[in-house]
C-alpha cells in the first residue's frame, strides 16, 4: 500500500541526514507484519529472494524491458554511475558505517549498491545517466499495535533527461511494478512464517493474523 510522504519524513531515520538533497519519490507499507525485532528477518528474506523470478509476467516484462532499453541507450554505463558521474553517498556516512559499507559484498543479483544498515533501517543506492537513487527500508510500528516493514524511494534526477525519465516510468512503477513487488514479498513473508511455524516447538508461535518473524 502506498503511503503519504509524511510516513517516512516523521521517522528519525539516518537517511534524512545522509541524503537531504534527494527528493522523496514515494513511500510504501510492506505486507510484512511482525514484532519489534523483525527487521533482520525482513532483510534476510529480501536478500534471499529474486523479484524477477517471483514477479508476474507483466511486471517481469517491464523490468527486463527497462534493462534492455538501458543497454541500448547507454543509460547504465559505468561512466554514468557511482563515483564516476556522481559521488557515492558512502562518502557522507559516519566513519563506522562507511567502513562497513566498504567491505559489504554485493549479492550479484541487484543493481543497487549497499549503503548502510543501522538499527531498524537499511539503504542501498544506484546511479546512471538519468538519476541517483536510494531505496530505503525501515521497520516501524503499525496501526494495530504490531510492526511492519516500510520502503521509501528517494531520487536526484540528472537534469531534464532525468526529470523526463522519472515522469515517464512513474505510472508503471506505481501501478504495475511496485504492487507486484508487494505481492511477491507478501507471499514470501507468509512462506517464511509457515516454515518457522513448522520448526517452532508446539505453542511457540502466533496465529497467521499476527505473524511474528
Amino acid at each position: 500500500m502506498r503511503l503519504p510522504n509524511t510516513a517516512h519524513e516523521k521517522q528519525p531515520w539516518l537517511i534524512h541526514q545522509i541524503a537531504p538533497d534527494f527528493r522523496l519519490e514515494d513511500v510504501w507499507a510492506l505486507p510484512t507484519p511482525g514484532g519489534p525485532d523483525g527487521f533482520t528477518t525482513l532483510v534476510s528474506m529480501l536478500q534471499d529472494g529474486d523479484f524477477q523470478q517471483d514477479a508476474p509476467p507483466v511486471a517481469r516484462m517491464l523490468w527486463q524491458l527497462r534493462w534492455k532499453l538501458g543497454a541500448a541507450l547507454g543509460l547504465d554505463r559505468d561512466r554514468g554511475g557511482l563515483d564516476t558521474r556522481v559521488r557515492s553517498l558512502r562518502h557522507r556516512l559516519p566513519p563506522t558505517l562507511s567502513e562497513a559499507a566498504a567491505i559489504h559484498p554485493g549479492d550479484g543479483r541487484s543493481p543497487f549498491t549497499f549503503l548502510y544498515q543501522s538499527g531498524n533501517e537499511r539503504a542501498a543506492e544506484i546511479a546512471n545517466r538519468t538519476m541517483h537513487g536510494v531505496v530505503h527500508l525501515g521497520w516501524v510500528p503499525d496501526e494495530q499495535g504490531g510492526w511492519r516493514g516500510q520502503m521509501a524511494v528517494l531520487v536526484k534526477p540528472n537534469g531534464r533527461l532525468g526529470t523526463a525519465y522519472m515522469a515517464a516510468i512513474r505510472p508503471f512503477r506505481h501501478q504495475v511494478v511496485c504492487p507486484a513487488l508487494m505481492r511477491s514479498w507478501e507471499r514470501r513473508w507468509q512462506r517464511r512464517w509457515e516454515r518457522d511455524t513448522r520448526l517452532a516447538p508446539t505453542g511457540q508461535h502466533d496465529a497467521p493474523a499476527a505473524v511474528q518473524p
